[in-house]
């Protein structure tokens, strides 16, 4: 865990780097704040490198909520079983974060590295956004829950059944067998933002609304394919 002062301060300059921000995305006085108040930060090193860093405060249900993390490749893991140990160590039976959609590395990460589900669906989790990742965009962000005192087997998702909407692109945006439903993201959406916002956007609109409506009907995402697939069935 990072306590010191200088520590603290370089996590805030290193996620103020990483989101590509104007403005402090968690100041130094921020997270002096979640340290007193029993929270934690915790660094990945290599040597003196500050390779990746992440922020949760203990909740009064008894969970943990990871409010921000960032690390290099092949460090996330580890770093998110550190974080791990600290709410477990607490007496922490789950911890909650949140991510955007879109972005399928991190629901590959969040439902099959880690075995996480997907529970809820928040359109424009945070209002407008002055980073540069998320500039531009709406925050619609999807709400992890990651059981912490047993494993979930995660599986790998394959798309079947009937095509049920198109994707912006003019590919299956969804479909399902009846049981299930698969929702299609795209590879690597910070680049279609870049190349073109105004489909980063169509995206954004038509990934929500398979997502909304599904979880008006009790599902939850549970995988995600190497393709960009989701998965979402019933609990």
């Amino acid at each position: 865990m990072i306590t010191d002062v200088g520590g603290i301060a370089r996590v805030s300059a290193y996620y103020a780097e990483v989101w590509d921000a104007t403005e402090d995305v968690l100041s130094s006085e921020t997270l002096h704040c979640i340290r007193h108040a029993g929270g934690a930060t915790i660094g990945a090193f290599d040597g003196d490198e500050l390779i990746g860093a992440t922020t949760g405060l203990f909740c009064p249900d008894g969970s943990v909520y990871s409010m921000i993390a960032s690390a290099r490749p092949g460090v996330g893991h580890p770093l998110k079983l550190a974080q791990k140990d600290w709410a477990a160590g607490l007496g922490a039976k789950s911890m909650r974060w949140t991510y955007d959609p879109l972005v399928a590395r991190n629901a590959r990460f969040n439902l099959v590295k880690l075995g996480a589900v997907v529970t809820e669906y928040t359109v424009d989790f945070y209002g407008p956004m002055r980073d540069g990742v998320n500039d531009g965009d709406e925050s619609d962000r999807l709400t992890v829950k990651w059981d912490l005192t047993g494993a979930r087997e995660p599986h790998e998702s394959v798309p079947s059944g009937e095509v049920t909407r198109e994707a912006p692109d003019g590919e299956p945006l969804a479909r399902t067998d009846g049981d299930r439903i698969w929702c299609r993201v795209p590879r690597d959406v910070v680049q279609v933002r870049k190349d073109s916002p105004e489909l980063a956007r169509q995206w954004r609109e038509a990934v929500r609304g398979v997502f909304v409506d599904a979880f008006a009907q009790g599902y939850v995402a549970t995988s995600m394919s190497r393709e960009g697939w989701y998965e979402l069935e019933r609990p």
